[in-house]
């Protein structure tokens, strides 16, 4: 029997806390997991773990990394024990290098929360095994297409590819205690649902020029280059359908979205 061909996916992972109350994403990620295919693995591209060149981890059980500072401390307690998958490290090692990517295996990296925390819901058992590749915040959206172009014979072969990041991620100007939503942070979480769905890839490729508020959108762009990485991986021509639209602490966008060509 063989393994159904997998879109790859975009989520919003939002603060550490959403561990402790989900709320309407959490639930959002819940049906998710649920109405997947069950994949035989996850590959997780993470905004939270930065390197110079790429880097996926390859650990037999990979251990819950709590990446964060000055949280509840319930939020310390939580573990996500799901197994990893050294196999698919090397796995995916060897198809970036074809594509003349190298990219080294680190065989001790645990899961960050950009990982654990939505797929905690998504997949509460912890029984699928999971991998993450790293994100170069030091390249560019072409950079982390390419990355995932090179990655998309995977999602024929059982393994979810779920980039994790923010759709607007701008913690200067997030309202801790929570607040109303600011326009300019509408304005770009539209234009990109809009420039995903018509499948623009120049304008999107080019955000930083094209996109309204971008800088103010993302004045990093770690949050966002996960996105391109499935973004690629689905495909020449892949558009992207918006699954989860709204906000959190005013202007932190959890919007998620499917990609297939």
């Amino acid at each position: 029997m063989t393994d159904p061909v997998l879109d790859s996916y975009f989520v919003s992972h939002g603060a550490p806390t959403l561990a402790l109350d989900p709320g309407a994403t959490g639930e959002f990620w819940q049906r998710l997991g649920a109405e997947l295919p069950r994949p035989r693995a996850v590959l997780a591209v993470s905004a939270h773990w930065a390197t110079a060149a790429p880097e996926v981890s390859a650990a037999a059980k990979p251990d819950t990394i709590h990446d964060f500072y000055g949280f509840p401390e319930p939020l310390y307690r939580i573990f996500y024990p799901a197994p990893g998958a050294p196999a698919l490290g090397e796995r995916v090692a060897a198809l970036l290098g074809a594509a003349g990517l190298a990219c080294t295996i680190d065989r001790d990296r645990g899961l960050d929360h950009g990982a654990w925390v939505p797929l905690r819901s998504m997949f509460p058992a912890a029984d699928v095994p999971v991998v993450q590749l790293a994100v170069q915040p030091q390249l560019d959206a072409l950079w982390h297409q390419r990355l995932g172009a090179a990655l998309a014979p995977l999602r024929s072969e059982g393994v979810l590819i779920l980039a994790s990041g923010g759709a607007v991620h701008n913690l200067r100007e997030v309202a801790w205690h929570g607040g109303e939503t600011p326009e300019w942070a509408r304005e770009f979480d539209e234009w990109l649902a809009a420039a995903l769905a018509a499948g623009r890839e120049g304008d999107l490729v080019g955000w930083q020029r094209k996109a309204p508020q971008a800088r103010r959108a993302h004045p990093t762009p770690e949050h966002f280059l996960p996105l391109f990485v499935a973004l690629g991986a689905a495909g020449p021509g892949a558009r992207g359908t918006r699954l989860f639209q709204g906000f959190t602490l005013g202007s932190m966008s959890m919007a998620a979205f499917r990609f297939a060509a």
